[in-house]
């Protein structure tokens, strides 16, 4: 990956303040105890969030190989959730999960008596919605912990330059820190980065990217008793100060995969976007999204995304080189059957049903099926590194990932053409005050007098998405 087009001294600038993360210079000059594991050493993993995707990521954490790892705590603000998960975890792992109810926590500073379980050099899984991310993670670094969290971890520029910094904190401290952009730790498509890099598509010229599916990110009328806070993380897609949105939180690895493939993060973004048939959903998405963003040397990706019932489906990645093209993604994140074409006539695969692929006189390769999923090559390359004390800290790529897909998502929003420095250095916190957040609110985002959350207006509303 090629160097970030912001300029390095400019950015830290904007993170002279340090009042905010504190503990580096308290600790200078006083001797640590070693924060990587032996290799016959049991490593202990708290999960904090255990919906779907924190669960799955407690599996792949089980799953390793090259060394014994064991859960022994869990943390949620859903009673629900969370019994859920740890009976799902108990069944597969038995005695691998070591979660009595006394080390089941609940409420908004569960997070801290789920770490505070652990002594350093532990594993802690950030799976709850991003906005909270830097908050449990600047817990998770004094706390000496190494982390591993579910992507974006940052839905805004301000929360993005919080990011950095705390990222350049736990490399300080040896800390071992992944992101969930597993896609990275694909072997297919390392291969393939691989025979880019090497010249077989030629020059990149363009990118393509889709996410289109069924549905998504809506949230019915909130009922009358539940609070709003919960009511707004219950559908935490729904909102952008939670999630990002469908954008950020869907659309990112596309955006990310064709990066890695260009060396490049995209320097400005192009979008439209709208609503059509989202009926009384009270979400702040749009329908359909169709994003052009441009890398440094004027390369383009075009990205489109839509969440509509009944139109086609497509969820896939493609580069188009000087002399060849290259699929990057096929139907999904795994497998992602990765393959190089000689010209640009990219046979379409619609859905499952169509693989294997038949013979094609223009594939040029295509990586060895059946392949091993990236979810779990992204916890296998984690634990090796903790294990063997290897260099590990994924945060300022998965800070970068998630601040230039907020690029693509405000340019929709906002009808504007955004640049990378507009978005890094703009002032719009979406939750400037999640660290205080409890149940009872008050919420981040507040109805209108119409009764509707603010919506982004592209053209009305242009320097803020909302």
């Amino acid at each position: 990956m090629t160097e970030n087009p912001s300029n390095p001294t400019s950015r830290r600038q904007f993170l002279s303040n340090t009042t905010r993360i504190t503990g580096a210079s308290a600790l200078a000059g006083v001797a640590l105890p070693p924060v990587h594991a032996a290799q016959t050493n049991t490593i202990d993993v708290v999960l904090i969030g255990a919906g779907g995707r924190g669960t799955g990521a407690a599996i792949n954490a089980l799953s390793v190989e090259n060394g014994p790892t064991r859960l022994t705590a869990m943390a949620d603000v859903v009673p629900a959730k969370l019994n859920s998960s740890y009976d799902k975890l108990k069944s597969q792992f038995g005695d691998k999960v070591d979660v009595p109810q006394e080390r089941r926590f609940l409420g908004f500073d569960a997070y801290k008596h789920a770490m505070d379980s652990l002594k350093p050099g532990s594993v802690v899984i950030l799976g709850t919605p991003p906005a909270f991310r830097w908050v449990h993670f600047k817990y998770a670094i004094d706390k000496r912990l190494h982390t591993f969290m579910e992507k974006p971890v940052t839905v805004d520029g301000p929360t993005t330059r919080r990011m950095f910094e705390l990222a350049d904190l736990a490399s300080s401290k040896n800390l071992k820190c992944a992101v969930g952009l597993m896609v990275r730790h694909c072997r297919a498509r390392q291969e393939l980065l691989n025979r880019i890099r090497d010249g077989q598509i030629g020059e990149i010229v363009a990118m393509r990217g889709y996410r289109m599916g069924q549905g998504g990110g809506t949230a019915p009328p909130k009922p009358a008793d539940m609070p709003e806070v919960m009511y707004q993380l219950s559908k935490f897609h729904a909102f952008l100060w939670a999630s990002g949105g469908v954008f950020s939180d869907y659309y990112i690895h596309q955006i990310d995969e064709c990066s890695w493939m260009k060396g490049a993060w995209p320097v400005e973004a192009h979008g439209l976007g709208g609503r059509h048939y989202r009926g009384d959903s009270m979400d702040q998405n749009f329908d359909t999204y169709s994003v052009q963003f441009v890398y440094p040397d004027g390369t383009r990706l075009y990205f489109d995304g839509r969440n509509m019932a009944g139109a086609r489906d497509e969820f896939a990645s493609y580069a188009h080189g000087s002399k060849g093209s290259a699929v990057i993604s096929t139907l999904s994140h795994t497998p992602g059957i990765t393959r190089i074409y000689k010209g640009q006539n990219i046979p379409r695969v619609n859905n499952r049903k169509e693989l294997p692929l038949p013979a094609d006189p223009n594939l040029v390769w295509a990586f060895p099926q059946p392949e091993k999923s990236p979810y779990q090559w992204e916890w296998d390359d984690l634990m090796d590194a903790i294990r063997n004390d290897k260099p590990y800290n994924e945060v300022r790529r998965g800070a970068e990932a998630s601040l230039v897909t907020s690029m693509g998502r405000m340019a929709a929003h906002t009808g504007r053409i955004v640049t990378y420095e507009q978005i890094l250095n703009s002032t719009h916190e979406f939750a400037p005050d999640v660290d205080k957040l409890t149940p009872d609110g008050p919420a981040p985002l507040q109805l209108a007098a119409n009764g509707k959350y603010p919506m982004p207006e592209p053209g009305v509303k242009i320097d803020r998405e909302y």
